[in-house]
């Protein structure tokens, strides 16, 4: 058997998430079956971790054992991209690894990006690419409570209720907000995250930044571990898988 890595871009929006589901169209489904098809034989493709419904990748990581050896490259992505190009999903490049990689458990980083599109005009060229808030977000507290996230913390309170997760116990090793004119860019990287857990801190950024909250509620709702006290998730297609480093 011969062990392969793909990385892989998609636009999440007309999906439900990564993962095979019972019913609906998902993006490790739709590989799983044309890769199949192009070998010629059933492949079994595993993810670097899932990504939720409407969620993006810049590059997802994923990889698949096939009995062949698959020895041109090129060829393979230009017919395996004829396939899934239609359906916003591209396989940027395909590497021969070892028996020892694992796309998920080989990970030593995953890098998100959650994209907010602050300003009146709601977007166009960018729709379903980003969260459009009309109300202009204070970015000095907002990086102060992008701060306070990095480190080893419990963060049960930006934890989705249906998280399998065996602990809630992670650590942040980035919390970074930039800008530029009217789009705002918060990069999380982490080992690994909960479900939802990028998203609902995006959620308690943005009332941080409408002022909807002062700083020390902000540390007080992550303090709690409740998840009830948290602010509503931030939408889906604001956020991007960006790389997953080994």
């Amino acid at each position: 058997m011969f062990r392969y890595q793909i990385l892989i871009e998609y636009v999440g929006t007309n999906f439900r998430g990564w993962q095979i589901q019972k019913k609906g169209k998902t993006i490790q489904g739709l590989l799983q079956e044309k890769i199949s098809k192009l070998l010629k034989e059933k492949i079994i493709l595993l993810g670097s971790g899932r990504t939720d419904t409407g969620v993006h990748a810049i590059e997802q990581s994923a990889h698949f054992d096939c009995k062949n050896q698959i020895t041109d490259f090129e060829r393979f992505l230009k017919s395996i991209n004829h396939f899934l190009n239609k359906d916003g999903v591209t396989v940027l490049k395909i590497k021969k690894r070892n028996k020892n990689f694992h796309a998920r458990f080989s990970a030593k980083m995953r890098i998100y990006k959650y994209i907010i599109i602050n300003r009146l005009g709601g977007p166009v060229l960018e729709k379903d690419r980003g969260w459009h808030i009309m109300k202009e977000l204070d970015l000095t507290v907002m990086k102060k409570g992008a701060k306070k996230l990095v480190g080893t913390k419990d963060f049960s309170s930006f934890r989705a209720s249906s998280c399998r997760a065996k602990s809630p116990i992670k650590t942040m090793k980035l919390v970074k907000i930039k800008s530029f004119k009217n789009k705002i860019e918060i990069e999380f990287r982490s080992q690994s995250f909960l479900q939802q857990q990028v998203r609902s801190m995006v959620g308690c950024l943005k009332y941080l930044g409408e002022k909807k909250w002062s700083l020390k509620k902000f540390e007080n709702v992550m303090k709690s571990k409740k998840r009830v006290l948290c602010a509503p998730p931030a939408p889906p297609q604001g956020l991007f898988l960006s790389r997953i480093i080994y």
